[in-house]
């Protein structure tokens, strides 16, 4: 079942699956986009048709990754983290 929150909508499995593995909702993983000193890249990686990308903000002094696509005017969210990588990209160490 998908949750819409606004510009944002997800499947409630995935968040429940992410939340488990990473300890982020994506009510707060959505809170990254506020961040005026966001960062977002292309998921160059990923091979798929459609096109994915990374948002790396600052949420409560934890710099997330949210894994996103853009989908019509919503934003829809598949993961989320607190992830080394992200903050090194966040800090521009990369």
């Amino acid at each position: 079942m998908d949750r819409d929150y606004g510009s944002f909508v997800w499947d409630a499995g995935k968040e429940k699956d992410n939340l488990a593995k990473h300890g982020v909702d994506f009510v707060t993983a959505s809170r990254g986009f506020l961040d005026p000193r966001r960062k977002i890249f292309v998921n160059a990686k990923h091979s798929g048709t459609e096109e994915r990308f990374y948002c790396i903000g600052n949420v409560d002094g934890k710099v997330l990754t949210v894994r996103f696509v853009y989908r019509g005017k919503k934003i829809r969210i598949f993961g989320a983290g607190d992830w080394r990588g992200g903050r090194k990209y966040y800090e521009g160490e990369k």
